[in-house]
């Protein structure tokens, strides 16, 4: 009997369901919650006189608090051994507090409102992060992060547009227009309670909140180098408030202000998805690396922007470098950390980045109104820089992945 060899035969693994839907949910969520973020930095400086300052402290505190939720969400998950109770009551919230926005009498209400969407966005972010660590097999991790990254921006493309078209609609309206961010609040809201479910067999063991000498060391060296590059990195990307109040101090109408985030989050959508497919075949930390190159590449651009389009064209940098580095960081995180202690591992990561980017949403603020835009930028690209070097240092050149 000859003996011939084979052809060796290639098992195609796909993107389990559960993962595209939690993709239409955060698809749904972000449209709802950017078309309210496109219009609150003109809204709140131009409309109600607030200064730079004081939306650097806004949005740095909205979205640290929204970070740093994650860190007990996470652990939550982990010690209940359940993910989607967590997932639904964020998104929940997230959704209940939309109204508030068209129904604010004043700057302190609107406050309240940003608060409460982002504290949800913190209640839901590391469960869900660790739901999809759980549900996708390591050999398409990459691109399942990638996918659920790519779809939450395509919910931050159609939400500006919608604004857009919305405010030519309404003849300005702001008010008016923040209403339509209710109706995709709840069909997210409703995927979750129907469709999203846990993977079937999970089992997570009672978890502890692994800060300690032995949680530390469970979860590794390498996790706690990705934590330090992931704060400093944050700690360089301030929040895009600042791309739109950018544009507009450059001549760009309020109507138009809210394209700022359709095409960031345009360029995000069409990098993300691909970024995490090739993550899956080639070392991650070289695309992260990439991701951090753009970041400096658009900070100088917008530095030295004098006309709307040169914003754009930094914009567009920005958005990609976004593809680039944030579902790499969330995939490297999956890879290293335990399954145990996942959510964990997420909620810590998270803490770090948010009171990052806290500190770097108020200094950008204040570097803003004493020393002006470019200043700005300037310093945010002198800090990615520094993200660069810390990611070539001190990341491991291939990835170590985890079941």
């Amino acid at each position: 009997m000859d003996k011939r060899s084979t052809p060796e035969i290639r098992t195609v693994v796909r993107i389990p369901s559960g993962i595209w839907a939690l993709g239409f949910v955060s698809l749904f969520m972000d449209a709802s919650s950017e078309l309210v973020h496109s219009l609150l930095p003109v809204y709140l400086v131009g409309t109600l006189g607030a200064s730079a300052f004081a939306v650097g402290i806004i949005e740095g505190t909205a979205e640290a608090l929204a970070l740093i939720v994650k860190v007990f969400s996470g652990y939550l998950s982990d010690a209940f051994g359940k993910r989607k109770p967590l997932v639904l009551l964020g998104y929940g919230l997230a959704a209940v507090v939309k109204p508030l926005f068209p129904m604010a009498g004043s700057v302190g209400v609107v406050v309240t409102a940003r608060v409460l969407d982002r504290i949800g966005k913190g209640i839901r972010g590391a469960p869900r992060d660790a739901l999809i660590g759980d549900l996708a097999p390591p050999e398409v991790r990459g691109a399942s992060f990638g996918l659920r990254q790519s779809m939450d921006t395509v919910g931050a493309v159609i939400g500006p547009l919608l604004a857009i078209w919305l405010m030519l609609l309404f003849v300005g309206d702001i008010r008016t227009v923040l209403w339509f961010a209710v109706p995709p609040a709840v069909i997210a809201v409703a995927l979750v309670m129907f469709v999203v479910r846990e993977p079937a067999g999970t089992v997570h063991t009672a978890a502890r909140l692994p800060i300690s000498r032995a949680g530390v060391a469970s979860l590794g060296p390498v996790y706690w180098r990705i934590v330090a590059v992931g704060g400093l990195l944050s700690l360089a990307r301030f929040s895009e408030a600042f791309l739109v109040l950018r544009a507009a101090e450059r001549g760009l109408p309020n109507t138009w202000v809210p394209l700022v985030l359709v095409v960031m989050s345009l360029v995000y959508t069409l990098t993300a998805y691909p970024a995490g497919r090739l993550s899956d075949r080639i070392p991650r930390r070289l695309l992260l690396l990439a991701g951090i190159a753009l970041l400096i590449a658009a900070d100088a651009i917008l530095a030295l922007a004098d006309t709307p389009v040169l914003v754009f064209v930094g914009v567009a940098l920005w958005g990609a470098h976004m593809g680039l580095t944030q579902g790499m960081l969330a995939t490297l995180i999956a890879d290293v950390a335990p399954a145990q202690h996942r959510g964990s591992a997420f909620g810590i990561f998270n803490l770090a980045a948010g009171v990052a980017l806290l500190i770097a949403s108020v200094l950008a603020g204040l570097v803003w109104d004493a020393g002006g835009p470019a200043l700005t930028f300037v310093i945010g690209g002198c800090l990615a820089a520094l993200a660069w070097f810390a990611a070539w240092a001190m990341l491991p050149s291939a990835s170590t992945r985890t079941a």
